[in-house]
């Protein structure tokens, strides 16, 4: 079952998904780990997660093209997403770290811009970009179009 990487493909914690199906947080803890889960519960978690019980029940979470996340999106976030990551499937894990990349350099470029100015100018650019990743995290976020299945 599929439950948890619904579950954090939404962002929500264990104790989040309980509350908004009315479950026990015991109840998503023991389906997670693999025992059978009731109807009942089934039916609550699906109507929390806005999915159907088929597809709660699939064995593998994926991400395809076609699907509405990814089609809904702007064109030219699309091509934002593909030009940034020199791929079509984009990872979350993946932003966040040329966006951590981009901060801790563009800080010591900053910093070595007292010596130099050209570090300084280097430095503002490679901030900026990183603070455009925070928007591309963002994005992707508001429109769950990341391929990470496992985020831990």
């Amino acid at each position: 079952m599929i439950l948890k990487q619904l579950r954090l493909s939404r962002h929500l914690t264990q104790e989040q998904l309980a509350d908004m199906a009315g479950l026990n947080v015991r109840t998503i803890q023991r389906i997670e780990s693999g025992q059978k889960a009731s109807v009942e519960s089934l039916k609550c978690l699906a109507s929390a997660l806005d999915v159907d019980i088929q597809q709660l029940q699939q064995e593998q979470f994926m991400i395809n093209k076609n699907q509405d996340n990814w089609q809904a999106l702007p064109l030219f976030l699309k091509v934002w997403f593909v030009f940034n990551f020199l791929q079509t499937k984009p990872t979350r894990r993946s932003a966040s770290r040329v966006q951590l990349i981009g901060h801790v350099s563009g800080f010591l470029f900053c910093c070595l811009g007292f010596i130099s100015e050209a570090a300084l100018a280097g430095g503002l650019i490679l901030l900026a970009s990183a603070y455009l990743f925070n928007i591309l995290i963002y994005q992707g976020d508001k429109y769950g179009i990341w391929y990470d299945t496992d985020l831990d």
